[in-house]
């Protein structure tokens, strides 16, 4: 068990056989932590947890300038490992995959597609 996530293009807004993914991290608790305070402020109430949330081009853009700055929240959870950034040379394992996730979320976004995260935990 643990904190999977993904990103995923879907014109209907499920994350089904016409979807496609563009994007899978495992227990990246920070990322969650953005994640989930951008589900809160778009008006969602229930558990982060297997819940959607679109992202816009707006979001994306943010999202990056945070990561970049390595702004992005420390998060706690009992299945969500250790922290996300390390103390080595103050990167963390992960930004690779997030800069090429947040090019391929702004490609497929400029195409008039719909981009989401989901997690599961």
């Amino acid at each position: 068990m643990g904190l999977d996530q993904y990103a995923y293009v879907s014109n209907n807004g499920k994350h089904d056989e016409d979807s496609y993914d563009i994007a899978y991290w495992r227990k990246h608790n920070r990322l969650h932590g953005w994640m989930e305070q951008l589900y809160r402020a778009k008006g969602g109430n229930k558990e982060f947890n297997c819940a959607d949330v679109e992202l816009t081009l707006e979001d994306i853009e943010l999202l990056e300038s945070t990561i970049l700055n390595k702004m992005l929240p420390e998060t706690g959870g009992f299945f969500f490992g250790s922290d996300s950034y390390s103390d080595y040379e103050g990167e963390y394992g992960y930004k690779d995959d997030d800069v090429k996730f947040i090019n391929l979320a702004r490609e497929e976004l400029n195409k008039g597609n719909k981009v989401f995260y989901n997690s599961w935990w």
